[in-house]
């Protein structure tokens, strides 16, 4: 990543997403990836997730998160995993957040969404639901996510739905094989009064593995363009494909890399990465262990200062396409062995073909907690042979083992 040494001072006025270049005081979102911990395995997850981390923080520790959310006026987070309702504290953290004014959206598998649960959700204030499905249809979705994995989650938005809950979210990576079905997920979300949510496959964690055999071809890129631009304003995207608006007209959305900036992780742990997309030791900032907590990190560390310098954005600045897709994502670079100041490894002009084609280097994982053996509704993909040898860790262990630290 090249840098200019200069950093100019902050632009009065102009357009808002420039002013988001240089960060902000607090996050408008942040992740929380809650737990390692996953009932599931898979094969696409971001964070290899499947065992609990022995070193996760406590209770306590996640309330006194919560409350320094609450002073930076945090919007909301962003609580995923692994699957955060295998957390035995999971629903005294909702609450707690909730009662401190830090709105809450939690993506989950669905198996733990009971109609008990579901009625608990509906009548809480400042709480999203985002149920996630790869495949509308079974056959397309559990070679993904695991055997009963379809099932479960319609059932889980059925009960959402009769407890009244409105506007949960039906949230989608997009892979080769479920580009053909896009109008089948919005029926879907209509039928539950869901929203559509579609999100992009990063090559991050055991994403990397199946990168090549699941994300989208250059004609589906099109396609999916095609459909957005066609019904985005009736589906969310977030920063997800803002490397599609080179095709032309901009998507709804945040066309700009947020990482550091606007938007950030904090793991299980407390490590607090730039991107929720990239967690790996290039991109950790610091802990929210440390003594200047996790106000400190976002605001002091050297990192995220030069995330939010002016970056020259290299060749892609010749592009015509730049102010659209201004490079594409950090992090799809990073994990497919593209320099962070190249073009996005699906750039739509196809201007990382060149690179993607001779010698990289792909880094490794900076760390793995996938389950080591078969888990009940492991996936069982007709063509995907994941590679990576798993290695041995602390946090080698029953997924819904307690925490020494939590509190039941």
């Amino acid at each position: 990543m090249t840098l200019i040494q200069e950093r100019p001072a902050r632009p009065e006025g102009g357009r808002l997403v420039d002013q988001f270049e240089y960060g902000l005081d607090a996050p408008i979102c942040l992740t929380w990836e809650l737990t390692y911990a996953c009932n599931l395995a898979c094969v696409h997850c971001l964070s290899s997730s499947g065992r609990r981390d022995p070193d996760e923080l406590s209770t306590e520790e996640c309330k006194a998160l919560i409350d320094e959310f609450e002073r930076m006026q945090v919007f909301y987070v962003n609580i995923g995993g692994g699957e955060p309702t295998v957390r035995p504290d999971f629903w005294e953290l909702l609450d707690y957040a909730v009662e401190h004014h830090v709105g809450v959206k939690f993506s989950t598998n669905g198996f733990r969404i009971t109609p008990e649960r579901a009625a608990r959700l509906a009548a809480t204030d400042y709480v999203d639901v985002q149920v996630s499905l790869d495949g509308a249809t079974a056959d397309v979705n559990d070679p993904i996510r695991g055997a009963g994995t379809y099932d479960a989650a319609l059932r889980a938005m059925a009960n959402l739905q009769a407890a009244g809950m409105k506007d949960f979210k039906l949230s989608v990576v997009c892979t080769r094989h479920n580009i053909g079905q896009l109008d089948e997920f919005k029926a879907i979300a209509d039928r539950y009064g869901a929203q559509l949510r579609l999100t992009r496959l990063r090559p991050s964690g055991r994403g990397a593995d199946v990168w090549d055999e699941l994300h989208p071809l250059p004609e589906q890129q099109r396609e999916l363009y095609d459909w957005l631009v066609a019904n985005g304003d009736q589906v969310l995207t977030g920063d997800s494909f803002f490397h599609l608006s080179a095709y032309g007209e901009a998507l709804p959305g945040l066309n700009l890399c947020g990482a550091g900036r606007v938007v950030c992780l904090v793991d299980p742990v407390g490590d607090v990465y730039a991107c929720p997309f990239a967690i790996h030791d290039r991109f950790k900032a610091g802990n929210v262990r440390d003594g200047s907590g996790f106000r400190g990190v976002w605001q002091e560390a050297p990192l995220f200062q030069e995330l939010r310098s002016p970056q020259t954005g290299g060749a892609c600045t010749q592009c015509s396409a730049f102010d659209a897709c201004r490079g594409g994502c950090m992090a799809a670079k990073f994990f497919t062995g593209l320099p962070l100041d190249g073009p996005d490894p699906e750039c739509v002009k196809g201007n990382a073909a060149t690179a993607l084609a001779g010698a990289r280097t792909v880094p490794g994982t900076s760390q793995d907690h996938s389950h080591k053996g078969p888990v009940r509704n492991q996936p069982v993909p007709l063509t995907l042979m994941p590679t990576r040898t798993k290695p041995a860790s602390a946090c080698d262990e029953s997924p819904l083992a307690p925490s020494p630290g939590w509190t039941t």
